[in-house]
């Protein structure tokens, strides 16, 4: 499973989102079940695969399990209890 945070490298909330979901992942141990990476959207392959996913708006976090999305936010940060409650779903 992983969790991609899209943005771009001069929105603060982008970066934001990602350091919050790296210190939730670690704090309720689930870096090893849990891949997290940031998409950078300016990049080719990130617009790419934003496209994939239909991003419109940063930062764009999203949930995969398998090749489906399982939950999705879009231009806001996550709630962390909304993150840990589709993780713990879907871990499960």
């Amino acid at each position: 499973m992983n969790v991609s945070v899209f943005g771009k490298q001069g929105c603060d909330l982008c970066k934001t989102t990602y350091r919050k979901l790296e210190h939730y992942l670690s704090k309720w141990g689930m870096n090893d079940k849990v891949a997290l990476r940031f998409v950078e959207v300016e990049t080719v392959d990130g617009m790419a695969e934003g496209a994939f996913y239909d991003v419109l708006k940063v930062p764009t976090t999203i949930i995969v399990k398998d090749g489906d999305v399982v939950s999705r936010w879009d231009g806001v940060m996550p709630p962390s209890e909304e993150v840990r409650a589709a993780l713990d779903t879907t871990l499960h």
